[in-house]
């Protein structure tokens, strides 16, 4: 029925009669692709300014890729939850903990560059639909692992099958989109990684009350191998508007973005404020609730659902906001940077540990713990469209592979300090990593400042 109600009303088969079949066609604007190899066409708009034409496209193709990215944000916080029981288990220090998830992240930024080409090459679809196969290999293999080396191989196998899940729907989005929706409809898709985070805390943790982590891994590989296939069935295919280039030719482009003054203006920014986001929220919010905080895991839990509920209201709001004050002169990077003080301001309270047992700093944590990310649609304007997939790769690799450091950093800080005598890593550990990366984000801001500041005019996106 998705589907159907996609087609243009205009060009839709007559009851009983039977198609042809045709090439895509870019000049006309509209082209024929069959989903199901039954012989019907699907015809789609690729662009429409219509309430109804924007619904039918977000419903085919920003609904499908937003569930890509809900199953990527519960692999990569799960951990928060599950670290306990992981460390019961198998018997992991603070470090192995932050090594094995964080491998997660490590393959995830090493995927990014190849992902960025495939996407521009081949498309979200198909890229998306092929990579979900190993991150379902991943799952499987976790839920029967018995040491440090083979879950965490497990987590990389895990990463490198969600790679392209926001960057699929990014990727999508521009494809599909006109660039004032762009905000609106990656907020859609944050917000669906927001769900899955929230997935992934209290739920996980009532789950574990009647089976294991093990059980749980396995069904989200059976889970990822239907999606996998949905996403065929579901979101139709876009043809490209020009002749693709070589990989060679794609691997080149990436010197013109690496080498672009305004990306690195936003890029280090980026980089570290959702680099610490992703590593805090992935996996040491648990912890510091427990050992700062003082509370036990159902409590522990539940804060972790609340903020992530936030990070799902903040994703969502924060696309909708840009978009508003955008028709009002505001450019993106304001929004961000305006979003970012308030961010410092929550994790400031966390480090200090103003209020450790309260709920407020987290939640003004998770509410703005994507709020960088509208420097994607800010950098994808930038540049040329076929370089979209590209673009927004770049950035990603910067900050996953902060992400990876962040997780790892943390616990090897709380690993060089004695621990607590009932248990759980002592609070100056936290304090003292907590505040280093507070300070790298001061230190990005500025620079981030500075950039804009001194920017030529003819570097502003378009």
């Amino acid at each position: 029925m998705l589907l159907r109600w996609a087609c243009s009303p205009d060009k839709a088969p007559k009851t009983g009669q039977r198609q042809p079949s045709a090439k895509p066609s870019n000049g006309s604007g509209r082209y024929v692709e069959p989903i199901f190899r039954t012989g019907w066409p699907v015809r789609m708009t690729p662009h429409t300014d219509s309430p109804l034409g924007t619904l039918r496209l977000a419903l085919t193709v920003v609904f499908p890729f937003a569930l890509g990215y809900f199953v990527s944000y519960i692999y990569r916080t799960v951990n928060a939850v599950l670290a306990p029981y992981l460390i019961a288990d198998v018997g992991l220090s603070a470090s192995d903990l932050g090594l094995l998830t964080s491998a997660y992240f490590l393959a995830f930024a090493i995927f990014q560059l190849p992902v960025g080409m495939l996407l521009d090459r081949y498309g979200p679809r198909r890229v998306q639909a092929t990579v979900l196969l190993v991150a379902a290999a991943g799952a499987a293999l976790f839920s029967v692992g018995d040491g440090l080396l083979s879950l965490s191989l497990a987590r990389a196998l895990i990463g490198i099958g969600v790679a392209s899940g926001l960057m699929a729907a990014f990727k999508a989005v521009t494809l599909w989109f006109p660039q004032r929706l762009w905000p609106v409809m990656n907020g859609i898709v944050l917000a669906a990684g927001g769900v899955g985070a929230m997935t992934s805390t209290k739920p996980v943790e009532l789950a574990l009350g009647f089976t294991d982590w093990r059980t749980i891994f396995l069904g989200l590989a059976l889970f990822t191998l239907a999606f996998a296939a949905f996403l065929i069935l579901v979101v139709p295919e876009k043809p490209q508007a020009a002749k693709p280039t070589s990989l060679a030719d794609q691997a080149r482009g990436f010197r013109l973005i690496f080498s672009d003054r305004l990306f690195w203006t936003v890029a280090p920014l980026t980089a570290i404020v959702s680099g610490t986001g992703l590593g805090l929220a992935g996996l040491w919010a648990g912890p510091w609730l427990g050992d700062v905080g003082g509370h036990d895991r159902g409590t522990v839990a539940t804060y972790l659902f609340a903020v992530t509920a936030m990070l799902t209201v903040g994703s969502l709001s924060t696309g909708f906001i840009a978009n508003i004050v955008g028709r009002r002169g505001i450019s993106l990077v304001q929004v961000m940077g305006a979003g970012f003080v308030i961010y410092l301001g929550g994790q400031l309270a966390i480090v200090f540990a103003v209020d450790p047992t309260a709920l407020w700093p987290w939640l003004i944590f998770g509410y703005f713990i994507h709020i960088c990310l509208l420097s994607y649609p800010y950098l994808a304007a930038h540049f040329p469209r076929e370089y979209a997939g590209r673009s927004n790769t770049a950035l990603n690799v910067l900050a996953f592979f902060t992400a990876f450091g962040v997780q790892y950093f943390v616990g090897a800080v709380l690993d060089r300090f004695p621990p607590k005598a009932g248990g759980g890593y002592a609070v100056e550990g936290y304090t003292t990593a907590f505040g280093i990366l507070a300070a790298l984000q001061v230190a990005a801001f500025v620079w981030f400042l500075y950039g804009l500041a001194t920017r030529p005019k003819r570097l502003s996106p378009r």
